[in-house]
């Protein structure tokens, strides 16, 4: 038992629970709505642009992006360019107006903006459905490196997470989230560039690697003890090297780009973090400040996939590794990675830094969901004559049930692939929410219905198209349907809006709000 709690892993992830408990109670008091859901308005730019690299980067990021370019070589690491595409959309159309507009949930802006509660309501199940999407392979995530490098139970994992995550957002509310976040990411690049450090020293240089990756065709040493059908597993470099591995059309990639890279703007747990922010332009330089950090961490991220695969093919790894790479599959790739590169030490830091960033991820989507609950269902539209303090216990009431919500879930995805799932939550997202912000900000002819129309359509569709592809002709089954859902979501809210024109009255002085200067609304 003594032994067990030795371990560098376990010491690690220890002293990471450690320090989100420390974290948890130091942030404990949350005395009003605002303290508890957007933290008192009061982080800068730079622990917020941290957070909210925190809230993005995600096991998607951590460990799918590595695990895709591990699995599908170029198209893996192609996930990565259009990930980092959306920021940088984010940052420049949507970050200023969204703070200078101030709000404390996602379904506010529509709530506000047409005077409207079935707009709130309809904004409150898209959030929960966004939500729901993007937690499931978080938990999915996390349940896999206990079960893998702890030898628990996939249920034990989903259920240990969700007590996690209730205790953590429960008592720290929007201020312990965000420092936590903030902590987690520096925990996670400082793992990343560590390993960088290992593969380079060992001299693991990205060409070198391509070169032998490319160079490589048939069965991989050692993993026929691990293999289901008893015989070594067969790769084709040239083909891994390549294009076209995943997505074998040119309008699937298209599809898949579209969806990545208009989906940042709709994730609601990203939207709020800019709530948090005292002013415009802090909300602007954190977003630009996570751009740089996202960047980095999507380059570390392929590197370090193609460093797996490189060593997976070598044949000189250990047995441990091969098994794991085996049986973890895409997934496991970085931990796996890291044992082979750095021992034991180097997986304990890589082990804290999936938690992290599993953690961070889950935190925010409780924070955002525990809003659309408690502040958005709740409060404004069930029972308005209710306390800052009945609000604040709604608030953590709502998080015990999401913890519920999102622990089935998980149980319900336990042989997907985590960045496969992230991208179809990106795709949900961009056919949704993104029409009605960027189209809400920037054009005064959106009215009420549109807004409902363009949620709930672009909703369906994409629901649709993602679970009963089979029901759809050939040329309309995308593996990730950006290329239809994205414009049927903004050509309702257009239609609707222009067949309506039942435009608010105080439409202009929405404008002048969101869109005003700086010295206006710091």
């Amino acid at each position: 038992m003594m032994k067990a709690l030795l371990e560098p892993k376990m010491l690690m992830t220890i002293a990471l629970m450690g320090t989100i408990v420390y974290i948890t109670y130091l942030t404990k008091r949350n005395a009003t709505a605002s303290d508890f859901f957007v933290g008192g308005r009061s982080f800068g730019w730079f622990t917020n642009g941290s957070a909210i690299g925190g809230d993005y980067l995600s096991a998607a990021t951590f460990l799918g992006i590595a695990g895709l370019t591990f699995q599908l070589g170029y198209d893996g690491a192609y996930y990565a360019f259009c990930f980092s595409i959306g920021l940088t959309l984010l940052a420049i159309f949507v970050a200023g107006p969204l703070r200078r507009f101030g709000a404390f949930t996602v379904a506010d802006f529509l709530a506000y903006r047409f005077h409207s509660r079935r707009a709130r309501l309809v904004a409150v199940a898209v959030v929960l459905a966004i939500s729901g999407f993007y937690a499931a392979p978080q938990l999915l995530g996390a349940a896999q490196i206990l079960s893998m490098f702890f030898g628990t139970s996939y249920e034990f994992g989903i259920i240990f997470t969700c007590i996690v995550m209730i205790f953590y957002v429960g008592i720290g509310g929007m201020k312990g989230t965000t420092i936590n976040q903030a902590l987690e990411l520096w925990i996670r690049l400082g793992a990343f560039i560590v390993m960088l450090i290992a593969a380079m020293y060992s001299g693991l240089h990205y060409d070198k690697i391509l070169a032998a990756i490319n160079s490589f065709s048939g069965p991989i040493t050692g993993t026929s003890p691990y293999a289901l059908d008893g015989s070594d597993i067969n790769f084709d470099g040239a083909a891994w090297t390549g294009t076209g591995f995943y997505f074998p059309t040119f309008w699937q990639t298209i599809s898949m780009t579209i969806g990545l890279a208009l989906g940042t703007i709709g994730l609601p747990h990203i939207l709020l973090r800019f709530y948090t922010n005292p002013s415009a332009k802090a909300a602007r330089k954190s977003a630009l400040m996570a751009i740089g950090i996202a960047s980095a961490f999507f380059l570390l991220a392929v590197y370090l996939g193609a460093v797996g695969r490189s060593i997976f093919i070598s044949g000189t790894a250990s047995e441990e590794v091969m098994r794991d790479l085996v049986l973890g599959g895409n997934n496991m790739v970085i931990p796996t990675t890291a044992l082979a590169l750095g021992g034991k030490w180097l997986l304990g830091l890589v082990i804290a830094g999936a938690f992290a960033a599993i953690f961070s991820n889950l935190s925010g989507l409780f924070i955002t969901s525990s809003g659309a609950l408690a502040h958005d269902l709740y409060a404004s539209i069930m029972k308005k004559d209710i306390t800052e303090k009945q609000r604040v216990i709604a608030g953590k009431v709502a998080i015990v049930i999401l913890g519920i919500l999102y622990g089935v879930l998980g149980l319900l995805v336990k042989d997907a692939s985590i960045g496969h799932l992230v991208a179809l939550a990106f795709t949900v997202a961009a056919s949704t929410f993104t029409p009605i912000f960027i189209l809400g900000i920037w054009w005064r002819g959106m009215t009420e219905k549109g807004a409902i129309a363009g949620l709930l359509i672009g909703l369906g569709v994409s629901m649709w198209m993602i679970f009963l592809p089979g029901t759809l002709p050939s040329f309309l089954q995308f593996k990730i349907p950006g290329i239809v859902t994205v414009p049927v979501g903004f050509l309702s809210v257009v239609i609707v809006s222009l067949l309506d024109r039942k435009v608010p009255a105080d439409v202009n002085d929405f404008m002048k709000r969101v869109h005003s200067k700086e010295s206006e609304t710091a």
